[in-house]
């Protein structure tokens, strides 16, 4: 998959198939000033990882496999649970705790669109470790 990011230009794109396509942990496909979306592959057992941001919500929509959603207003409290699949949509409001794992056999394929922007434009992470919020 190219790994370019098309930022502040026009952008068309068949994100099913880009999402699908994705092998890599994130990458940043488009980076504007003020949206970003990026695209996900989640190993199997693997997770998003926990976070909270606190200036900003997030649309996540998953294109293949099965996840556990889990949210809350701390870390410590995650009292929404919900499983989701392919086509699924996860809205996650700004200052809610949330981690999303992938808990079926295959990987977890999904992208997300930030509003601002989350990460430098032209971010890889290859893998979950070279995350370095991980």
């Amino acid at each position: 998959m190219n790994t370019e990011d098309y930022g502040s230009e026009p952008y068309v794109v068949n994100i099913e198939k880009l999402t699908q396509n994705n092998d890599k942990f994130r990458v940043a496909k488009w980076t504007g000033a003020n949206l970003q979306m990026t695209v996900m592959s989640i190993e199997p057992g693997g997770d998003v990882g926990l976070e909270v941001h606190n200036d900003h919500d997030q649309f996540l929509r998953i294109e293949q496999g099965k996840a556990k959603v889990e949210m809350g207003p701390s870390k410590s409290e995650l009292n929404f649970v919900e499983d989701a699949e392919a086509d699924f949509a996860i809205f996650v409001p700004a200052g809610a705790w949330h981690n999303i794992t992938n808990i079926g056999e295959s990987p977890l394929k999904l992208y997300s669109i930030y509003a601002p922007p989350e990460h430098d434009k032209g971010t890889i992470h290859n893998t979950v470790s070279d995350d370095p919020e991980r």
